[in-house]
């Protein structure tokens, strides 16, 4: 007899290991967070399954099912004892069905402690909704805003390490939000695991009250951002990162060619996006200036001429913000940041006896 949990029982366990008996496609389109894929069938085997199922019916297609995964039990077995080891063992499919009651009740019998999800991946999209599907996400969000090249990103990385809650976006759609935007990296995720990886952050940082995130539109890259998301953010203190120009040039030259060949041949791919803002023959000329390895003119000049009219950000403090904060130095920037938000009201640790430095975080404008 199989051993089910709940979704919520299941991802509230601790020291777990999830294992993904669906195929490799299936996988592919969706899953959950760290969860690894151990297919039952492959998607070949499994679109057989499916055509037996839908021609002939359901017993044919257990029979055909029980043959073409036969073989494979030991190796299942191995697999599975070895990722498992020293960890409690969940097993789904899509919706905590055939593949994965089977495969339960097979490594049950044979000694493996092993569990299974109730409604498997169909419940955890279900969950994933029930989340997203509300008018604000329950955290008081903290916008960093600011021209291409003031470090956002960064501060975003640091505030991490500092123990601030992130909801970095961009890192989780791995695109960078621009016509520049997927260069030096991987492919996206689908909207289903990126649309999961948010959740995952907010759940664990519920208790802490708040969120920091980087100002984006709906769209980044191909994925799109869920409404309840974007609706915190336009409700959220709004704090305005500003650097000079040749520091904003410094990181953007670092952050955009530190790959292979200096990422020549996606720098002029993306340029080559522009043509409509900026003019064929500029583009040309820019990136023939890109091929010769002359950044240092053709960043400040695209941020002249395109992203900084494109944002209108202030390049200095403003008054229109919550915090201003002058980024040329980022390390001091961080801090600075990172105090003003333990000091908010909302924020779940906020430090005891703090009062003198809460009283002053206004001296940060």
């Amino acid at each position: 007899m199989t051993k089910d949990f709940s979704i919520e029982e299941a991802l509230k366990q601790k020291d777990t290991c999830l294992i993904d008996v669906r195929s490799e496609g299936e996988f592919a389109e969706g899953s959950i967070p760290n969860a690894i894929n151990v297919p039952l069938f492959n998607n070949e085997e499994r679109a057989k399954v499916g055509t037996v199922y839908k021609q002939i019916g359901t017993e044919e297609a257990k029979k055909l099912g029980i043959e073409i995964a036969g073989p494979k039990l030991p190796k299942l077995y191995n697999d599975i004892a070895n990722l498992g080891k020293n960890k409690k063992v969940f097993l789904y499919c899509w919706r905590g069905g055939m593949r994965s009651k089977y495969l339960t009740s097979i490594l049950s019998s044979l000694g493996m402690d092993v569990y299974r999800v109730q409604g498997g991946y169909k419940a955890y999209r279900r969950y994933v909704h029930n989340y997203l599907d509300q008018d604000e996400i329950p955290h008081k969000c903290i916008v960093l805003h600011g021209l291409t090249g003031v470090g956002k990103t960064i501060v975003l990385n640091k505030l991490y390490t500092m123990g601030i809650p992130v909801l970095d976006l961009e890192s989780l759609a791995r695109h960078r939000g621009s016509a520049y935007g997927k260069i030096g990296l991987p492919e996206s995720p689908s909207q289903k695991d990126f649309e999961a990886g948010i959740v995952q952050n907010l759940e664990k940082t519920e208790n802490l009250g708040v969120i920091v995130v980087e100002c984006e539109s709906r769209r980044v890259g191909k994925l799109i951002v869920p409404t309840s998301v974007l609706n915190a953010m336009a409700k959220g203190y709004r704090v305005l990162m500003y650097a000079s120009m040749d520091v904003r040039v410094k990181r953007i030259i670092e952050e955009y060619t530190s790959g292979p060949n200096n990422n020549i041949e996606g720098l002029q791919y993306s340029t080559s996006l522009l043509k409509k803002s900026l003019g064929g023959k500029v583009v040309e000329e820019l990136n023939q200036k890109i091929e010769e390895r002359k950044f240092s003119e053709v960043i400040p000049y695209l941020l002249k001429n395109y992203y900084d009219p494109l944002y209108k950000y202030p390049d200095t403090s403003s008054n229109d913000y919550d915090l201003t904060v002058d980024c040329d130095e980022i390390d001091q920037a961080t801090i600075k940041i990172a105090n003003w938000i333990r000091c908010l009201p909302e924020y779940g640790r906020q430090v005891k006896n703090g009062g003198d430095d809460c009283a002053n975080r206004g001296s940060f404008k």
